[in-house]
């Protein structure tokens, strides 16, 4: 069956296709009612099915055979350790901890916030909820305790997970004084916290509170999978909103389980036995899903990376852990091949290695621009897919169907929907785009299984952020095009969320950290592209009338507030000081106008502003 059939059978006869797609996983009393509808028009995916995420990713695999095959394979070049996982082992590791929780008081429903470096206790953690019930919420390593904080407070956690340090290039993070200064900042306050002691950092331990790893696995007996609703929460993942509280986007435990498995045989045609990388952090989605959850489901071998696509130790990093481990699918950001492609243009590094075991090469997280895929496609001779999903949507929105048919690919497209998603290029109004023409990309809905169900705790701003802006779809923020042949184009955010190295940051969080600076009087965050990184933050400041800092030392300073609050992920580096900020009479910021400048774009003079000259202003400034 090709590529089409497959997709019109997911639109025409969707209870029939997604009752055999949840076939394909291990349930502990399969559903009968596939979808039921729900008042904002999202509904509910298997609602009287029993599963429990754990279960289908480890369990089953020993029950299928594959107790003695490779479940995970750590590689850390930052400490020049690597570590191996049979599925028996990791299961019961992973039964051990979660039974240490489990004497602890963590209970099915209750939220549990990891802070971890990408070791191999970082997934363990993650399995270990999802085996008891709990709600994971990882949050990325190099977060600052504010936020942090944030999350602490959003989630309500009965228990935080962390680590001694984090390790980067030459460089280590120690966890523990920003864990504690989170809590320290933080409304709600967990009820302890488990800290694994890494040789590198030993963490003080708070009397009381904080429980060692290694103490807890050891007095602890190995706790069997807890059944669970599949309309349960499996994790809530934080995401920038436009706004600065972040968007706690919430996953079901069974569409999560059905269309991570699906997605490994869609998309990457990936299957039992298959060695499969994806090159990325368990703090973003794209751990969630192809770290852990899909390549376990899938009964594949998966790998933790510890490192990065340059300088652990060089560029060469990346095809040096393909060959060692025989990797047959990488997928990462196209920023990480641009940073390999700089520090070698040549492919020099690649050609001292054996990557023969690379079947296929794929990228998202942002748009995969045509000079990194020509590059790839050169020097590797493999196909290069992009595709395109979100936080939200958990799996891909567009691919191209390697899986079912694999489709000759055009640089800068992300091909066509996947079965399940009803893609359209609409206007606000819901009226569809004729061919080629740019508009919103949406879904409409009902979205597939696997996409966020709400957003923790506040079903109104998923239903406000989502699905009222055009009535009978999921927005996507997201604008692009469809051609003639039916391949989608994604080509940025409609909103003032920037994608900065496959990282969505806020650029309404960063203005509030400018504005908090005693000189500042008004500052606006705006996303530039770049080479590297695909874009990145510029920040636009006034200054207060009498203020005597000069504008170096004031850019000093706000990068440093922008390291300390938001974190170094942000690359923020440059502050211009303005004399004024381009705006409408009504007083709207022209962020779009300011991006197209930043970007060398050619723009139209909006007939709203308020002084057409400050344009020409600005421009000159960021050119200088």
């Amino acid at each position: 069956m090709g590529y089409e059939a497959e997709f019109r059978r997911s639109m025409d006869t969707p209870d029939e296709f997604w009752r055999e797609k949840a076939a394909d996983v291990s349930w502990i009393e399969p559903p009968k009612t596939i979808w039921t509808p729900t008042d904002n028009g999202h509904g509910q995916w298997f609602p009287d099915g029993l599963i429990n995420t754990c279960d289908a990713a480890l369990d089953a695999n020993i029950r299928a055979g594959r107790g003695n095959q490779n479940a995970l394979i750590y590689d850390s070049p930052v400490t020049g350790s690597q570590l191996t996982y049979t599925y028996n082992e990791l299961t019961q590791e992973v039964a051990l901890f979660a039974g240490a929780l489990k004497s602890r008081g963590i209970e099915k429903g209750d939220r549990v916030i990891i802070y971890m470096p990408m070791i191999p206790q970082a997934v363990v953690a993650m399995l270990a909820c999802a085996r008891i019930g709990a709600v994971h919420s990882v949050v990325f390593g190099g977060f600052a305790a504010n936020e942090l904080a944030v999350r602490i407070d959003d989630a309500s956690p009965k228990a935080v997970i962390t680590a001694s340090c984090g390790i980067e290039v030459q460089k280590i993070i120690e966890y523990k004084p920003l864990v504690d200064k989170a809590i320290e900042q933080a409304q709600h306050k967990p009820e302890f916290c488990v800290i694994y002691q890494r040789p590198q950092v030993a963490a003080t331990m708070t009397s009381g509170r904080d429980f060692d790893w290694q103490e807890m696995v050891a007095d602890a007996t190995p706790a069997t999978p807890v059944p669970v609703a599949a309309t349960d929460p499996l994790y809530i993942l934080y995401t920038s909103g436009t706004t600065g509280k972040p968007k706690g986007v919430v996953r079901d435990n069974g569409g999560h389980a059905v269309a991570m498995r699906y997605s490994m045989d869609l998309v990457y045609n990936a299957g039992p036995g298959d060695v499969f990388w994806a090159a990325s952090d368990v703090g973003w989605v794209v751990g969630h899903s192809y770290i852990v959850y899909g390549p376990l489901l899938a009964g594949c071998t998966t790998i933790l990376f510890e490192g990065k696509p340059v300088k652990t130790p060089d560029a060469g990093a990346f095809w040096r852990v393909v060959q060692d481990h025989k990797v047959n699918f990488l997928f990462t950001a196209p920023t990480a091949f641009r940073a390999v492609r700089k520090e070698d243009p040549e492919a020099d590094l690649m050609s001292r290695y054996d990557i023969s075991s690379l079947k296929r090469l794929f990228l998202a997280g942002e748009r995969l621009d045509p000079a990194t895929y020509e590059w790839l496609k050169e020097h590797t001779s493999l196909p290069v897919l992009d595709h395109w999903w979100q936080t939200e949507t958990g799996w891909a929105i567009c691919c191209n169907p390697v899986g079912i048919e694999q489709m000759t690919t055009k640089p800068g497209s992300a091909t066509f929907p996947s079965p399940g998603f009803n893609v359209q290029v609409v206007d606000f109004k819901g009226s569809q785009m004729p061919a080629g023409e740019q508009g919103q990309i949406a879904v409409k809905l009902p979205l597939p299984p696997g996409c966020m169900t709400t957003v923790w705790g506040d079903d109104e701003r998923f239903r406000k952020t989502y699905l009222d802006p055009i009535p009978g779809f999921y927005t996507s923020g997201d604008g692009g095009f469809v051609d003639e042949d039916g391949y989608v184009f994604v080509m940025g955010r409609t909103d003032d969320v920037i994608n900065v190295a496959g990282h969505r940051l806020s650029t309404g969080e960063m203005e509030e950290v400018l504005a908090s600076h005693p000189a500042i009087a008004e500052c606006c965050v705006v996303g530039a592209q770049d080479d590297m990184k695909g874009q990145v933050p510029i920040g636009l400041v006034m200054v207060k009338d009498g203020a005597t800092i000069s504008h170096d030392e004031l850019e000093e300073e706000l990068v440093e507030m922008m390291r300390d609050r938001i974190g170094a992920i942000a690359c923020f580096r440059r502050a211009l000081v303005v004399e004024r900020l381009p705006k409408t009479r009504s007083g709207k910021i022209l962020r779009r106008v300011i991006r197209q400048i930043a970007d060398g774009e050619e723009y139209k003079v909006p007939s709203t502003i308020d002084d057409p000259a400050i344009l020409e202003e600005i421009s000159v400034q960021l050119k200088g």
